[in-house]
């Protein structure tokens, strides 16, 4: 019985490692839609066989080289504001939306510093104000205009203590040095299929900044588990979850349909409609 049960543990195992080794394939090789930007790629493949990770879902990515001359900057608008008014009101090529925010209060939840000034602080819990919430153990400064993602102290306002400039607070933290970190499975934000917005580092310093578009069947939207899998197919050796839903959105400067390049999904439609007002972003300038 113990030969069955090591043997049964063992095929699944390996099947599981045979399926992902599928997947990176897949991904790694897929037909991109590639455009070379000034400074910047954009890449975009809309996988509609259900080939990416068993699922339909429509993948926009940005890169950012480290010897590129572009670099990242954070807004904040005080009423919710759509990504690509974010970009334009800031003369950006490129925009994803930022952190989380209170739909009704417009403010952010979660810690945000643009330029050494406080936009946003991390919301207590109603339990528990010393600690953060569960979306809140990410974050992401930027020191001449080039991100570091890293983990918060657990305090709620740790980041006050910190000495850089621009901050943003996110999460969960998805990659860290290469090792995906663990997910709760007790969340449904983390365990079912919804729209992804997330930054990333490879270990050569490049930039990612990735949308995946879901809630239609076009587009089916991941897990985190997924997302995290996806985004280290991609090359992250670190990677931070920012807001997602119907706030994913990615903006480039020139594009046609006022420059969304994603599917929105506000709306509830695979167009380029469903751009929904957000309190924060991160843009390329």
């Amino acid at each position: 019985m113990k030969k069955y049960i090591c043997l049964l543990f063992f095929t699944l195992i390996t099947l599981t490692a045979s399926s992902q080794s599928r997947d990176s394939i897949r991904v790694v090789n897929a037909r991109w839609n590639v455009d070379t930007l000034d400074g910047m790629i954009l890449k975009q493949r809309h996988f509609n066989k259900k080939d990416c990770l068993g699922s339909n879902q429509f993948v926009s990515v940005i890169e950012i080289p480290a010897k590129s001359p572009r670099r990242l900057a954070f807004t904040y608008e005080a009423q919710r504001t759509p990504t690509t008014v974010h970009a334009q009101r800031n003369g950006a090529y490129a925009a994803i939306n930022g952190s989380y925010f209170d739909m009704a209060q417009h403010n952010p939840i979660c810690y945000l510093r643009i330029d050494g000034v406080e936009r946003g602080e991390n919301t207590p819990q109603a339990s528990d104000s010393i600690h953060r919430k569960y979306y809140q153990y990410g974050s992401l400064s930027l020191a001449g205009g080039r991100p570091r993602i890293f983990v918060p102290d657990s305090g709620r306002m740790a980041e006050r203590l910190l000495p850089d400039s621009n901050i943003m607070t996110a999460g969960p933290l998805l990659i860290s040095g290469g090792h995906l970190v663990k997910m709760r499975n007790d969340k449904t934000f983390v365990t079912n299929r919804h729209n992804r917005t997330a930054i990333g580092v490879k270990a050569d310093g490049t930039v990612l900044l990735v949308t995946l578009d879901g809630r239609t069947k076009e587009s089916e939207g991941m897990s985190l588990s997924d997302f995290q899998r996806l985004l280290r197919y991609l090359g992250c050796r670190d990677a931070l979850n920012l807001d997602g839903g119907g706030s994913t959105t990615m903006y480039v400067r020139g594009y046609p349909h006022g420059g969304i390049i994603n599917h929105p999904s506000d709306n509830g439609r695979y167009d380029f409609e469903g751009e929904r007002g957000v309190s924060n972003c991160i843009i390329v300038k």
